[in-house]
């Protein structure tokens, strides 16, 4: 049996192919693709000014992918953590955080990943695959239709790896800001990153202007591997130099993001390290107090050390910040709704 065609992971010029191949003029494509992604309908009946020939060849040969909403979680400082549930059983989450400049919402661009961040309880069961494009654009609709928010920014920095799942992640963004959709203007889109440099490169070349926010955590290789495992294929200075190469191409400042863990990397010696390594650089760090997660030792800095930490690079003409501290009473850190949720679901098959 022939495998349905994912329609809202088309960007438009490939819903134009179709339907041409389909015998239709190329404006329908617009009218199409307005009704997936700026009307969402969640039938193809509701295509109203669609021939019913085409509405029932696109019912018959094509899927129209949505997200379930399993579990919500609900923080005093109003940020909303959703865990939802793909076809296949799949769970993922999804953030919706407010801020006085917008709303912005926080999506995975994987279910499970594979990069073995040891601060991350993403990554604890693996990789189970990819998100295609029409599923991350459905956690930003789910969101928006669920809670009756706009979203204005959106940050590819949940469960997952994007440049592991390339392809499917240059896809959705292009279908996000397209005019005919959603229509988020690409420099309201930020791409997370734990350094894979092929993929630096390569989205240096997509004439998309997207924030990249590269995952640093330390200030030299020898930590860098106690931390992330992906430091032992990239060396710092190729990760850091691709940064630059983007920068060069896009123009666009480069965010570095640093999770501060206590006796790791938190130290005044390692302030001093990152803060002549970034010396002359565009950019903006990013410092986080890390989340601790139970299957693992880690502990959140001081707050005497965070701040001494970013006196110093501040001394040394470093941009940065402390990252404020948002969902911290619902499990804020990345995975740890989807793993409780997956947890349950294996004690319940043990059990049976």
């Amino acid at each position: 049996m022939t495998e349905r065609i994912d329609i809202k992971s088309k960007t438009i010029e490939e819903l134009k192919e179709l339907l041409i191949q389909w015998g239709e003029k190329p404006f329908r494509a617009s009218q199409v693709f307005g009704w997936l992604h700026e009307k969402r309908v969640s039938s193809f009946e509701e295509m109203t000014n669609v021939s019913k020939i085409l509405r029932e060849k696109m019912a018959e040969d094509c899927k129209l992918v949505s997200v379930t909403e399993i579990d919500r979680l609900e923080s005093v400082d109003g940020t909303k953590k959703f865990l939802f549930e793909l076809a296949d059983g799949q769970a993922i989450e999804s953030v919706l955080m407010k801020y006085h400049h917008g709303n912005s919402v926080c999506i995975s661009s994987q279910a499970g990943c594979r990069m073995g961040c040891k601060f991350c309880a993403s990554t604890l069961g693996g990789l189970i695959r990819n998100l295609t494009a029409s599923e991350m654009l459905e956690q930003i609709y789910a969101i928006e239709r669920i809670t009756g928010e706009t979203v204005s920014n959106v940050v590819v920095m949940g469960t997952g790896e994007p440049m592991d799942n390339y392809d499917n992640f240059v896809r959705f963004v292009r279908i996000l800001s397209a005019k005919e959709g959603k229509n988020i203007s690409v420099r309201n889109i930020t791409v997370s990153t734990c350094g894979i440099v092929e993929g630096i490169k390569r989205l240096a070349e997509e004439n998309l202007p997207l924030t990249l926010a590269l995952s640093l955590h330390a200030p030299n290789d020898e930590i860098r591997k106690q931390l992330m495992p992906v430091a032992y294929k990239y060396k710092l200075e190729d990760v850091l130099a691709a940064c630059d190469e983007y920068y060069e191409k896009t123009s666009r400042r480069i965010t570095f993001e640093y999770s501060l863990v206590a006796g790791v990397n938190d130290s005044a010696e390692c302030a001093k390290e990152l803060s002549s390594r970034l010396r002359g650089k565009n950019c903006h760090v990013n410092l986080i107090p890390v989340n601790p997660i139970k299957e693992r030792d880690y502990k959140k800095s001081r707050d005497a050390a965070i701040q001494n930490f970013k006196n110093i690079l501040e001394k040394n003409r470093i941009n940065c910040t402390i990252r404020r501290e948002m969902g911290s009473d619902i499990n804020a850190a990345c995975g740890q709704l989807r793993r409780s949720h997956t947890t349950k679901e294996n004690q319940v098959r043990e059990e049976e």
